[in-house]
């Protein structure tokens, strides 16, 4: 944490370049975080959480190893998007926003992703699973099983993310920036 302030000033007005560092080092903003950031800014800690919750981007609790994004926009919306994010939150036993206990998944619900085209659609960290149905939301999801979970259910699964996009799915990944592509449907 230290190390984080060191290469800012002491001013209010660094806040949220401090909160986006410190979050991008722990993956969320520690509650003793926040507590040296009030010594160190010289605000309330109150302040801070003013600032933390106003903005969805921050996040209080640790994300879990892969981020499930269900869009509920329009066109996803009316094809069924709030049905599958429903099924999501049944299947991981949590509420959108939410992340399992064992820190596998977290899942969270958008206004629109950008590709009503091939909604309704489930981004799971920037992959793009297009046409998405209640009924393929075990498949989704037992690719990014650990194996443990999948060697239970009998099935092989991911259990590390890969560079490559998978068949079915539009990647946004760093490296396919530009050029999206999409695989043939499974």
């Amino acid at each position: 944490m230290e190390e984080i302030l060191s290469r800012f000033a002491p001013a209010q007005k660094e806040l949220i370049a401090i909160l986006h560092a410190v979050q991008a080092e722990y993956g969320y903003i520690p509650k003793e975080a926040i507590a040296r950031m009030s010594r160190f800014l010289h605000v309330s800690e109150g302040e801070i959480f003013g600032v933390l919750t106003f903005y969805k981007g921050f996040r209080l609790e640790p994300r879990g190893k892969f981020l499930i994004t269900v869009c509920l926009g329009t066109a996803c919306h009316v094809r069924g998007g709030a049905n599958i994010a429903a099924e999501l939150e049944r299947r991981l036993k949590i509420k959108a926003g939410g992340t399992t206990p064992d820190r596998e998944f977290s899942l969270e619900t958008v206004n629109c992703l950008g590709c009503c085209a091939i909604g309704p659609v489930v981004a799971v960290d920037g992959d793009y699973h297009g046409h998405a149905t209640v009924r393929k939301v075990e498949t989704i999801l037992k690719k990014y099983q650990s194996p443990q979970k999948s060697e239970a259910t009998g099935q092989k699964s991911k259990s590390s993310k890969s560079t490559a996009p998978r068949p079915g799915l539009l990647s946004r990944r760093p490296e396919n920036q530009g050029s999206m592509t999409k695989g043939k449907e499974s």
